[in-house]
C-alpha cells in the first residue's frame, strides 16, 4: 500500500511538468477556467462496504452522508489540470446477517482526499472534470451493533482507526453547481486481526458549489 501511495503522489508531481507542453489553442479554449484556485462546498450520498477475510467483517453495503469543503489549485497555466483537496465528514461501514442475525458497523472518518483534475469544456460554462487520486482517513466515531443479543461496541475495538486508498471518478461544472460520482478503493488494512484483511469500498455521489 506504501509503494502505491508513494507513486500516486510522484505521478502527482512529474504531471504539471508534462502539461506545461500543452498548445496555444488548448489554452483558448478553455479560457473560461482559467481561475487559479477555488472554493467549494461538497454534500453527498456514500454507498459502502466492507470486504474482509473474516465472515462476519465482510459486510453488505449500506448508505452514509459525505459533507466537507475542498480548495482546487491550478497546476499549470497551458492546460486546465487541477489538484484538489479538502476536509470531509464521511460515513463508512456495512451490514450483513451472520448465523442469522442482523450485525451491522458504523465507521466514521475524517478525510482528507487529493485528486488531480482535468476541466474539459464541453459547452459554455459546462466542464467535465475526470479525476485521480487517493485519501487518507482517520475514524472519529462509529458502532458495531449485534441485534441478536442487543448489544454494541466500538467499531474500533474490531479495526484500526486510520484508512487509506485510491480515489477515481468524474464530475461535471456548470458554473457555480458541481456534481460527481466516484469510487474510493480502501487499501490499507484496518483489521486488527493480523490473520486476516479488511478493507473499506466506497462508492459515493456529491453535489455542490464552487467559488
Amino acid at each position: 500500500m506504501k509503494k502505491l501511495l508513494v507513486v500516486l503522489m510522484l505521478v502527482f508531481v512529474v504531471t504539471p511538468t508534462f502539461a506545461q507542453y500543452g498548445n496555444s489553442h488548448q489554452h483558448r479554449k478553455y479560457s473560461r477556467f482559467n481561475k487559479e484556485i477555488y472554493y467549494g462546498l461538497r454534500l453527498g450520498l456514500n454507498i459502502t462496504s466492507l470486504s474482509s477475510d473474516i465472515v462476519e467483517m465482510d459486510l453488505n453495503s449500506w448508505t452514509g452522508l459525505a459533507v466537507g469543503g475542498v480548495i482546487g489549485y491550478r497546476l499549470t497555466d497551458n492546460t486546465p489540470i487541477w489538484l484538489e483537496s479538502g476536509l470531509w465528514y464521511s460515513e463508512k461501514g456495512g451490514k450483513t446477517t451472520y448465523l442469522g442475525d442482523k450485525v451491522t458497523c458504523r465507521l466514521s472518518y475524517l478525510q482528507i482526499p487529493f485528486v488531480c483534475k482535468y476541466s474539459l469544456g464541453v459547452a459554455d460554462d459546462l466542464s467535465i472534470q475526470p479525476f485521480l487520486g487517493g485519501f487518507f482517513a482517520i475514524g472519529v466515531g462509529g458502532k458495531v451493533k449485534e441485534y441478536a443479543i442487543r448489544e454494541s461496541h466500538s467499531s474500533f475495538d474490531d479495526v484500526n482507526r486510520f484508512d487509506a486508498g485510491l480515489r477515481v471518478g468524474c464530475g461535471a461544472e456548470f458554473r457555480m453547481v458541481y456534481a460527481e460520482l466516484g469510487f474510493d478503493f480502501g487499501l490499507a488494512n484496518i483489521s486488527k486481526n493480523d490473520f486476516a484483511s479488511t478493507h473499506t469500498r466506497n462508492f459515493f455521489i456529491n453535489v455542490g458549489v464552487n467559488f
